[in-house]
């Protein structure tokens, strides 16, 4: 892929700026932080620890990965919480000492006077929902705050040539959020959010295993199973994998151990993956003929965590018949796209919602 006419030296070239602009994917599951001229320099997952304390204080124990190790394992005065939900703030509070947290560990204080933060929003954010995100970044950040949609900045991140005359579909399949959108000549053409995602899928994995064996797994254990032996589509050789899982029995309450088959995996998921694969389709269906000719000369390209499931490309090459593409370092496209827009200003002007 490359970024179009202008190239890396034109449009997104890196200047050597002493400016620390930080670009943000606050997504679901995880939160990246871009940092320019020095890359992805946090990338945590978006949950917050907090001991309720006397007199209703709270105090903030943990952030990302160390809370996420919390979840299901603390005692009532300890609350675990995830402040986004399908892509947006849930809760405004968590979500800012969350990202206060991040800053902190980047040491965000260092950077100067008002830094400038992106940060990206799914491409059908309500204005309550806009509100939130910049409210929260500025009260945690004390910079000055644009939001871009998550499509724009995936484009960018990957490449694409998004101030050319031509139609260039990218599709970000997050944890709780799917978006299917067309980018030209600096805007969105067409986009569709979609809310199942990866979440979805682990807990289509954790209703298939107790429907099937009586046996409750976490969502936790559910996407180890997803990673490791999951595929929305077989290859024609493809030899059965196996994953020995732990749970608990729903008839005595016993902790129980079974092996499940990537057969099984890809049945328990087949309704999630149908959803993206029929919303791509519908997209390609809606579009102006020159959009979709563009397309089929240049492809699809997928993006975020829930690309990486085995052979999804292949899955949506057959139901679209277009080419399918998933773009390097997919889990950080959007963050790597917030931040690579920081270097023009005039663009960034133009793409902030």
């Amino acid at each position: 892929m490359t970024l179009g006419a202008k190239g890396e030296k034109g449009l997104f070239s890196i200047f050597h700026s002493p400016s620390k602009d930080i670009g943000i994917d606050l997504g679901t599951a995880n939160t990246l932080f871009y940092l320019r001229n020095k890359g992805i320099v946090l990338n945590e997952p978006s949950v917050l620890a907090v001991r309720n304390g006397a007199r209703g204080l709270k105090k903030v124990l943990a952030a990302g990965g160390n809370a996420k190790d919390m979840l299901g394992k603390t005692p009532d005065h300890i609350n675990v919480s995830r402040p986004l939900q399908h892509g947006v703030i849930s809760d405004f509070e968590s979500a800012q000492s969350m990202l206060k947290q991040f800053l902190e560990q980047v040491d965000y204080s260092s950077f100067g006077a008002r830094p400038r933060i992106v940060i990206s929003v799914p491409c059908d954010v309500t204005p309550i929902e806009k509100r939130a995100a910049k409210e929260a970044a500025e009260a945690a950040g004390k910079g000055e705050v644009y939001l871009i949609e998550e499509p724009m900045a995936a484009a960018i991140g990957a490449g694409l040539p998004i101030t050319e005359p031509a139609g260039s579909m990218i599709v970000d399949i997050g944890s709780g959020l799917t978006e299917v959108a067309v980018v030209s000549l600096s805007g969105i053409v067409y986009c569709n959010a979609v809310r199942i995602a990866g979440e979805d899928m682990d807990e289509a994995i954790v209703n298939y295993i107790r429907r099937k064996y009586n046996l409750l797994i976490g969502n936790q254990t559910a996407e180890k199973i997803k990673i490791a032996i999951g595929s929305a589509y077989p290859d024609a050789d493809e030899e059965t994998r196996t994953m020995a899982i732990n749970g608990r029995n729903l008839m005595d309450g016993i902790p129980q151990s079974l092996e499940v088959s990537s057969p099984e995996i890809r049945e328990a998921i087949a309704e999630p993956v149908h959803s993206i694969t029929d919303a791509i389709r519908i997209a390609l269906e809606r579009m102006p003929p020159e959009l979709a000719s563009d397309i089929v000369d240049t492809g699809i390209v997928l993006s975020g965590g829930g690309s990486l499931l085995k052979n999804l490309d292949r899955l949506i090459h057959k139901v679209t018949q277009v080419p399918v593409h998933v773009a390097d370092n997919a889990m950080t496209v959007v963050a790597k796209g917030a931040g690579r827009v920081l270097d023009e200003l005039a663009l960034l002007k133009e793409i902030s919602v």
